[in-house]
């Protein structure tokens, strides 16, 4: 287990985007995509205004048989609500198409938008708030925005727009009559208002308890091996349960409230056709209209309710996908990591002055580390488990920046240099590596472009040249999930391939060549040797034999440094180093704690 695992803080999470930022991506993306946005628009009214002459055709067919027409005028009305049907059906299907493509273009906004602010995330913030909660974000948000966007959406604008137009149709047809239809209004009104002050927060709170659901199974399933070798397989088990209760807990939440509010709906989409019956009824035998007035006005209502409950309806998912948005853009509120680019360094001798640090508030894991390496220089630092040694190779690197005191590279604080300068200066390497979905030269060149003769030169130090060298297709074949499976020894390899091309003048190797055959492991280090010459090297040192080697051994113990110097002086001295030293099996690269 690294030491930042053993610190690792509970996942916090990212911020949402707020009401104004939301609006301000939706009024962005609709404006430059504004003539699709226009014809989504004319086509929803196009297909409106085709349902509602439907209605007015019905009524005049049902005056016209009251009145006795003529069979031919009849048929001609009856061929005419047909054909009416037919348009407004193709047209709401075009404008559901348009709308489909529309969504769709604002749904591949977000996903570049959050793969953009991903990638220039600190590292440090992607590790407080867990990589579950960024993945949940990335997956299951942006799954609920595409519902919200390419359903929700247009079937609210095209339900509005029915709304709208039915009621200007009822108010023409029949003034008196359209009254009746205004029955349900406060009905919905108090429903609304009961229903999204208590849905919305349950939908927000739904959404980061699956979030958290995801960085359970993903922390576990990242960290299996330590899982098993701990036997921490109860404790994760217990730990998921209890966010799956969580998550089950609000849904159910939500489902209650959505039952309570359907029920209003249907209550509201009946009582106004009941209405205009009997007010229909009691209007006909006045002689304040006539039957068909009354027809059309029933009829008007059944799609005005209609479209009112499918506005409502659907105004759940896009509550839902609103959450979702908020939560997605969220990640772009976070500063990313670009450093001060007028910072240069006066040199590469580093140095940490009164270094604290703690993945916890109050639970500090570095204690005032004062520690300077010379350019060139070899150290090793050793300690057993949990001393601080992969916490300390973290800050050289810059991954995180010390709660107090300074890590200066060249006098300047390595956290204050540009990211991508900062990995020209120092480079840490651990036994967590990753191939990309690409091609091997995909792969080597993340660094920087390289020549076919560099990528291979760089192979052949890694120890990969070989394995290189049988693929079907060299340099360029694919690899990973969608070509060549990649073995465990070969990926380190090929990140070690990766760290000879980025050229840093100082490497951290925190446990880099772990996952590799003990004796291709010894090989490795041989052929890395002529790299790592004038460099500064920065060896995690599990295994002790990379110590004796070193030009100065630190030696940790609970976040401090109790101890440094050369191997020999050391092993004279008869302290802490001595001891874990004479404790260590070299058969197994095992150190046996007392």
């Amino acid at each position: 287990m690294t030491d930042s695992a053993e610190g690792s803080a509970e996942a916090s999470a990212y911020p949402l985007a707020g009401p104004r930022e939301v609006r301000a991506w939706l009024w962005t993306v609709a404006t430059t995509n504004r003539a699709a946005f226009a014809a989504m628009l004319t086509l929803f009214g196009l297909a409106t205004g085709a349902g509602l002459v439907g209605p007015w055709v019905l009524g005049e067919l049902v005056e016209s048989v009251r009145r006795g027409a003529a069979t031919t005028a009849v048929d001609l009305l009856a061929l005419l609500f047909v054909g009416v049907l037919l348009v407004q059906a193709a047209l709401r299907a075009w404008a559901r198409f348009v709308a489909a493509v529309f969504g769709e273009r604002l749904l591949a906004k977000a996903r570049e938008d959050l793969v953009h602010h991903a990638v220039e995330l600190p590292l440090d913030t992607v590790e407080t708030a867990g990589t579950g909660e960024l993945l949940g974000r990335a997956t299951s948000d942006v799954d609920k925005l595409d519902e919200g966007l390419r359903q929700a959406a247009p079937e609210i604008v095209i339900a509005s727009v029915m709304v709208l137009l039915t009621a200007v149709a009822m108010v023409i047809t029949s003034p008196l009559l359209a009254l009746g239809a205004l029955v349900s209004v406060p009905l919905l009104v108090v429903l609304t208002r009961w229903y999204r002050p208590r849905a919305v927060p349950v939908y927000e709170r739904t959404l980061a308890s699956w979030a958290k659901v995801h960085a359970s199974a993903h922390e576990t399933v990242v960290g299996g091996r330590t899982v098993e070798a701990l036997g921490l397989g109860g404790r994760r088990r217990t730990h998921h349960d209890a966010a799956m209760r969580t998550a089950v807990a609000g849904e159910r939440r939500s489902g209650q409230l959505w039952g309570v509010f359907l029920a209003g709906l249907d209550a509201a989409a009946l009582l106004p056709i009941a209405v205009l019956l009997l007010f229909g009824a009691w209007a006909y035998q006045a002689g304040l209209v006539g039957i068909g007035e009354v027809t059309a006005m029933v009829l008007y209502a059944g799609a005005l309710t209609e479209p009112i409950n499918e506005v409502l309806g659907w105004m759940d998912e896009l509550q839902i996908g609103h959450a979702a948005l908020r939560r997605v853009l969220g990640v772009g509120k976070v500063p990313p990591d670009t450093g001060d680019p007028s910072v240069v360094p006066a040199g590469r001798r580093i140095e940490l002055r009164g270094v604290r640090f703690g993945y916890r508030a109050g639970r500090d894991v570095l204690h005032g580390i004062d520690l300077a390496i010379e350019f060139g220089e070899r150290i090793a630092v050793v300690g057993p488990s949990g001393a601080g040694k992969s916490t300390l190779g973290r800050l050289l690197a810059g991954i995180n920046p010390p709660d107090r005191g300074e890590v200066l590279v060249g006098g300047v604080p390595i956290s204050a240099l540009p990211l991508e300068r900062r990995r020209r200066e120092v480079v840490l390497v651990t036994q967590e590596q990753h191939v990309f979905t690409g091609t091997l030269r995909d792969n080597l060149t993340l660094p920087r472009s390289a020549s076919d003769e560099e990528l291979h030169d760089a192979l052949r130090a890694a120890g990969a040249s070989d394995w290189a060298l049988r693929l079907p297709d060299g340099l360029d074949t694919r690899l990973g999930s969608e070509g060549v499976p990649v073995p465990p020894a070969i990926v380190q390899q090929l990140a070690l391939a990766r760290l000879v091309l980025a050229d840093p003048h100082t490497l951290v190797l925190d446990e880099a060549t772990s996952m590799v055959d003990p004796t291709v492991s010894r090989g490795l280090e041989r052929s890395l040797a002529a790299v790592l010459d004038g460099r500064t090297v920065v060896a995690i040192a599990h295994q002790l034999h990379a110590a004796r080697d070193a030009d100065r051994v630190i030696v940790m113990d609970e976040g401090r440094i109790v101890e440094q110097g050369p191997h020999d002086e050391l092993m004279a001295a008869g302290g802490p180093y001595a001891e874990l030293y004479n404790t260590w099996d070299a058969g197994t690269d095992t150190v046996t704690l007392r």
